[in-house]
């Protein structure tokens, strides 16, 4: 996929040996971000700065990464690319990027002492441009779905991507699938999830999370980026934020559990005259299509 939303970029740092990775996404200068946390257990840097009612106006990049916690140092590394390229808020002294970040639980897949590091990262930001690869790509290489059932019938999750033009109004999202739930079409037919014996296990029982002692605590989250080419104050790109989990809502069954750490973005990186509400409606429909996109793409299953 091509992005729409100019000036916006993603790169990606892959480890297929060790399934991890992380994700930038660049933002042009005077991009205006917020974000809403609404899993259970996130874990993340600088969130606290998106709140609307933060003096904090600006952001240079997202990053999203594996490796838990251990992964959120790598942000360093899209730091220092970005003040190579001397961006970031100038103070009197230096500029500090804005950098908000926020990983994903990948250490049950592959290596559980192999995460993404500052090196990795600024490799990552190297790699960014306006063409997304999507699937077990970036952050979202060790990433399941469908963990209700357990680890064992969990299926891959990944790193999707989708993009809404109309009338001039444009939205790209980017969702890293890392969920409990299973992931399901418009139709709620599920595409990818918890199944045994090349069967669903949600077609064979009548509803899921029955048995929470399958489930790992702390070890699940999707992680969403809507960047829309719309001018938005910092308390709208709030509200579509809110409402981008709808998108997740859609398309991610259950959704936002006492297990997830489900964190939305927003970036506004843009001219065009929309009113919140509409972006908001864009931005959740992109939503729901980015995660299908990644169990997609990473169970090489066609697009619904």
């Amino acid at each position: 996929m091509k992005i729409s939303v100019q000036g916006i970029k993603v790169g990606h740092y892959t480890d297929e040996k060790n399934l991890t990775g992380c994700t930038v996404i660049l933002c042009p200068e005077k991009t205006v971000a917020s974000c809403e946390a609404r899993g259970s257990s996130p874990a993340s840097r600088e969130l606290i700065l998106l709140s609307p009612e933060k003096q904090m106006q600006e952001v240079n990049a997202v990053f999203l990464t594996g490796g838990s916690a251990f992964g959120l140092g790598a942000a360093n590394g899209v730091m220092q690319y970005l003040v190579d390229h001397q961006l970031g808020y100038q103070t009197p002294w230096t500029r500090v990027p804005i950098v908000p970040s926020a990983v994903i639980f990948d250490l049950n897949v592959g290596s559980n002492t192999v995460f993404p590091l500052p090196e990795n990262a600024y490799a990552a930001c190297e790699s960014a441009g306006e063409e997304i690869i999507s699937g077990r790509a970036g952050a979202g290489t060790g990433a399941t779905i469908g963990k209700w059932g357990g680890i064992t019938n969990a299926m891959k999750g990944g790193f999707g991507a989708a993009s809404i033009t109309v009338n001039g109004t444009s939205v790209d999202a980017f969702a890293v699938v890392n969920a409990v739930g299973d992931v399901v079409d418009e139709k709620g037919n599920i595409l990818a999830g918890a199944r045994s014996g090349g069967k669903f296990l949600a077609e064979q029982h009548s509803w899921r999370m029955q048995e929470e002692r399958l489930i790992l605590r702390n070890i699940n989250t999707t992680l969403v980026v809507i960047a829309t080419n719309a001018k938005l104050s910092k308390v709208d790109v709030f509200r579509v934020a809110q409402r981008g989990h709808s998108g997740m809502a859609r398309s991610i069954v259950p959704c936002h559990t006492t297990f997830d750490g489900d964190v939305c973005f927003v970036l506004s990186a843009g001219e065009a005259e929309a009113s919140v509400d509409f972006v908001s409606e864009l931005g959740a429909e992109a939503a729901a299509r980015a995660v299908r996109n990644a169990v997609c793409a990473s169970n090489n299953l066609p697009e619904p």
